[in-house]
């Protein structure tokens, strides 16, 4: 049940989709994968929404090259775990929510431990080899998997919901090898308010997932599509529903 406090603050999503889906989120838990560039505006986002726990894990530390992005450090917290950095700022943008910070590199021993019994995993990373594994854990445990990645001013989205879409190997088989990426700040903004509102949309029961869809942003040209995507049956994440890590 929602408290007069949590009517009050929320009035406004209440609105749209009754006290019943606020109470969807508050009971929610989703798992954020990075608290960098993406992270940042996904896990405000969501605290402020009224996710009732949210997890997330990192294992940097904020540099000061992170500060043109990653908006939920500051100068202050240059030097700083950026899960201290975080949890400090969620608790602050609502109290009324619970916030898990996670200091470790996510691999495939801890994975799906990690991930327990959360809700969705959304994908705030930046390289594949860790999207692959949060793909596979999503596929396992049977949760959605809410992809988002960008470069410079450029980034895509796609919504994940296992045994119905294509996983993200379906989409993006091979991806190119990792390396530092140039980045305007605005486009982590623009993917990662658009992953969050996947995850609120999913969670509320409300309007049309990015499912079986990938979103794309070009903010040089200001302007969006979006590429209708198809399961692969050999893929060898999800191919014949095999979901094994």
């Amino acid at each position: 049940m929602l408290s007069e406090r949590e009517i009050k603050r929320y009035k406004r999503q209440i609105l749209l989709f009754g006290e019943e889906g606020q109470e969807r989120l508050k009971s929610a838990h989703i798992f954020i994968a990075g608290a960098g560039g993406l992270g940042s505006p996904i896990a405000i986002y969501l605290a402020v929404a009224g996710i009732g726990t949210i997890t997330i894990v990192d294992m940097d530390t904020v540099d000061q090259s992170n500060l043109n992005r990653q908006i939920l450090h500051m100068d202050r917290d240059v030097g700083k775990k950026k899960t201290v950095s975080a949890i400090e700022k969620l608790q602050k943008y609502n109290a009324d929510i619970t916030v898990n910070a996670i200091d470790t590199m996510i691999d495939a021993k801890n994975v799906s431990e990690l991930v327990g019994r959360a809700d969705g995993i959304v994908d705030a990373m930046d390289n594949y080899p860790v999207r692959y594994l949060l793909n596979r854990t999503a596929l396992t445990k049977k949760i959605p998997f809410f992809h988002g990645a960008i470069s410079g001013y450029s980034g895509q989205a796609t919504t994940i919901l296992p045994g119905e879409t294509p996983c993200l190997e379906c989409i993006i088989p091979k991806a190119a090898p990792q390396q530092v990426f140039p980045v305007v700040g605005v486009t982590p903004g623009v993917i990662g308010t658009v992953q969050a509102t996947e995850v609120i949309k999913y969670l509320t029961k409300s309007g049309r997932l990015l499912s079986g869809r990938l979103f794309m942003w070009d903010g040089l040209a200001a302007t969006s599509e979006e590429i209708a995507v198809a399961k692969n049956p050999a893929c060898p994440a999800c191919g014949n529903d095999h979901t094994d890590l």
